[in-house]
């Protein structure tokens, strides 16, 4: 066996056995793969894609090209991932949420990517918070308080790593089977008895229409299904920002009200309660995904989640008292614009990406792979869809590092949305649900 012998039965659209893809995910961990193999692989996937099995078969062999995390606890082990959007942060409220609820949640999550943020870069607001930790500092983590939020080790799915940098200079970053396969590899190594995936469509997200949206979910969850993880998906709408917020720090900012009851934001909680009872069901902590969304609210109602999330916090690295004191521990910029159209009018649509965009301009995203981001930057008060704004009235509050930067950045933001007279249709939050 050898990899091109494999490269060219991918080329020529022949079925790839298990074996085949395992020796091929094993020479990408070990170097044995050279990256023009490895590109000349994932350019093949893209054009000819894979069958169900053939992409079963690679999630495998990529999850198990490292370490694999195995559990002996009281409940069962449960995750979510989101595709990726704007203002999105469900998982720094999901994950406490569902350790409340008698879950362990190993959430191994990523940093931004293009227009969208990272919930890593969020928790990195957070002074002192690490993200990376050993495998068996994540188990304990996890065993002791129920949630740990954190990157990917090394030992995590090295195959994914490394056919990950190189899609990224081959073109290949759209194909629906190496997606597929790059996320489920690295949940699934986190040794997981079920998953709830946040498929989001709009113009804030990497999938702009439903048709799209539909593709990646039904993939995502034949393909978890197919490697043995329990998974349902729901296909949610990114046509405006989820929250008030895009920057990491004010985006923590509406975890915290949430969490606390300060300043609920309506789609956050639904959005939450809706994934977290899907999983829930899932895992056989509610009877039905109705009945677990009413246990997620109830431990954001009774302020459980918040102790667990505090926990987290703690054990992380984060102050000791962030719960209480959390807008005293977030950094703030020094200079805060408002976004003004001067003739008003009724929010029609937003350019989700492009709101994207100026935040990675202000410094709170990455233009390229080392950048270091400002946590403190971003966007808050964001008008939402339907929403009359009258004349001098801001659409969004830019927060900069300096002037020139807030000037640039409301431009942008300005550009982003469209008004009109007439009062549009509200997308639903929640498209339509994925099961197989």
């Amino acid at each position: 066996m050898d990899a091109r012998g494999i490269i060219a039965k991918a080329r020529d659209g022949a079925p790839l056995s298990e074996d085949e893809l395992g020796w091929f995910a094993r020479g990408l961990a070990s170097g044995g793969v050279t990256d023009a193999q490895a590109g000349a692989f994932a350019m093949a996937v893209l054009l000819n894609g894979l069958t169900t099995p053939e992409r079963v078969g690679l999630t495998r062999a990529m999850r198990d090209s490292g370490k694999v995390l195995d559990w002996d606890l009281p409940g069962p082990v449960l995750d979510k991932h989101s595709s990726g959007g704007i203002g999105d942060c469900v998982s720094l409220v999901l994950a406490p949420a569902l350790a409340a609820c008698g879950a362990f949640v190993p959430m191994i999550s990523g940093r931004g990517l293009g227009h969208t943020g990272g919930t890593l870069d969020k928790l990195e607001a957070i002074p002192g918070y690490r993200t990376q930790i050993g495998i068996s500092q994540l188990k304990s983590i996890t065993a002791e308080i129920g949630c740990a939020i954190v990157g990917a080790s090394a030992d995590i799915a090295p195959a994914d790593r490394r056919l990950y940098a190189v899609r990224d200079v081959s073109a290949t970053v759209e194909s629906i089977d190496l997606i597929t396969a790059s996320i489920l590899s690295k949940k699934l190594a986190a040794g997981l008895e079920a998953l709830v995936l946040d498929v989001k469509v709009g113009s804030g997200a990497f999938m702009k229409t439903l048709d799209e949206a539909e593709e990646l979910a039904r993939a995502l969850v034949s393909t978890a299904q197919g490697a043995g993880c329990m998974t349902t998906a729901l296909i949610t709408d990114m046509s405006q920002p989820l929250v008030g917020a895009a920057g990491n720090a004010l985006e923590v900012i509406e975890v915290m009200e949430t969490l606390t009851g300060t300043g609920i934001t309506p789609a956050l909680w639904d959005i939450t309660c809706a994934l977290g009872g899907e999983v829930l069901a899932l895992g056989g902590l509610a009877h039905d995904a109705a009945d677990g969304s009413g246990r997620i609210a109830q431990a954001l109602e009774s302020g459980e989640a918040a102790l667990k999330f505090g926990e987290m916090v703690a054990e992380l690295g984060g102050p000791l008292d962030f719960v209480e004191r959390w807008p005293d521990r977030l950094p703030a910029s020094p200079v805060i614009q408002e976004v003004v159209d001067n003739e008003g009018g009724i929010v029609q649509a937003i350019d989700g990406e492009a709101l994207g965009l100026a935040v990675v301009a202000l410094g709170g995203g990455r233009r390229r792979e080392g950048d270091r981001i400002n946590p403190s930057v971003g966007l808050s008060e964001i008008a939402g869809l339907g929403e009359d704004i009258g004349a001098g009235q801001p659409l969004a509050l830019v927060h900069a590092s300096c002037e020139e930067d807030a000037e640039a950045a409301a431009r942008a933001v300005l550009a982003a949305f469209r008004l009109g007279d007439s009062v549009p249709e509200i997308p639903p939050l929640v498209h339509q649900r994925i099961m197989r």
